[in-house]
């Protein structure tokens, strides 16, 4: 998000801010954080939904939530949180371990590096830079560690705090969030894939059929074979199976 330098005079301190007030604080000073265009506000609905569906993430992401610390006269608000969100009212006053920043046209570069810094400093422990000027691109910014460069067909991955990689594209482009979402939900419900439950439910009426073919045919399984008929939902196995019952 674009943000330049406020001219009022301070310092300021956190309390006198109120939710939804265009302003960040560094020690005190005001910054005004300008409201975002087209492009950074659909880069930013992309990312969203794909950073809080992640399995290891169960929706703690947040949006422009402010982070407040040394004597309330620090304010920062990155585009995304992800991790350690605080549901209470008010501003968060611990650091997320992945933020993330859209910088579009407009960005103040000396005022990015310093909030960088400064979430860095507090225990955050990487931050993604998606660059929406020029060659789509995320800088990764982690503690005692050179800029890292991802370029557009590459994955970011965040260990410890997300389960899948993240695409560079997914944080941008709806088609290809959608697609990263979509794996996420269904990891969430035990599936890898689509493929995957299709496979599962073909198992399920395989499973059944060889089990009514067995009852017709007057042939009970031994607790052995019927632990394993029981538990298999292999298509394969099953059709062979069901193949020699009949």
């Amino acid at each position: 998000m674009a943000r330049q330098p406020h001219s009022a005079p301070g310092p300021f301190r956190a309390s006198q801010l109120r939710e939804g007030d265009p302003y960040e604080l560094a020690n005190g000073h005001a910054i005004e954080c300008m409201t975002a265009g087209g492009r950074h506000g659909q880069a930013h609905s992309a990312g969203t939904r794909v950073l809080a569906t992640d399995p290891a993430v169960a929706g703690q992401v947040g949006i422009d939530v402010g982070i407040t610390w040394g004597e309330d006269r620090n304010l920062r608000a990155p585009d995304l949180i992800v991790g350690a969100v605080e549901a209470v009212p008010g501003w968060q006053r611990s650091f997320p371990p992945l933020a993330v920043e859209y910088a579009d046209s407009g960005q103040d570069e000396a005022e990015l590096q310093q909030k960088i810094t400064e979430l860095l400093a507090g225990g955050t422990q990487l931050v993604w830079v998606v660059r929406l000027v020029g060659p789509l691109r995320v800088e990764v910014y982690a503690r005692e560690r050179p800029v890292r460069v991802v370029g557009s067909d590459e994955s970011l991955t965040a260990p410890g705090i997300l389960r899948n990689p993240v695409p560079v594209r997914a944080l941008v482009d709806p088609s290809a969030a959608d697609a990263a979402t979509l794996r996420n939900l269904l990891q969430a419900h035990g599936y890898e894939s689509v493929a995957e439950i299709e496979a599962r439910k073909l198992g399920e009426g395989l499973a059944e059929s060889l089990q009514m073919t067995l009852q017709a045919r007057g042939l009970v399984p031994d607790g052995a074979q019927a632990a394993r008929l029981g538990a298999c939902r292999d298509p394969a196995v099953l059709r062979r199976w069901l193949a020699r019952a009949l």
